[in-house]
């Protein structure tokens, strides 16, 4: 599974913060660091590509 769509969904509220660290195989302790790396930021890059095809 894509980890930027897991990420997603925990941001999103779809899922624990204890379910995607299960499920990135990571400890929570681990997920902040995750979570500010920009290549994991998945709404960022959505809204940047929708811009650059309609733009």
């Amino acid at each position: 599974m894509d980890k930027r769509k897991v990420i997603a969904a925990y941001r999103r509220g779809f899922i624990t913060v204890q379910e995607c660290a299960q499920i990135l195989g990571l400890d929570s302790g681990q997920l902040p660091s995750l979570m500010s790396d920009p290549y994991y930021a998945a709404d960022a890059q959505t809204k940047s590509s929708k811009q650059s095809i309609n733009g």
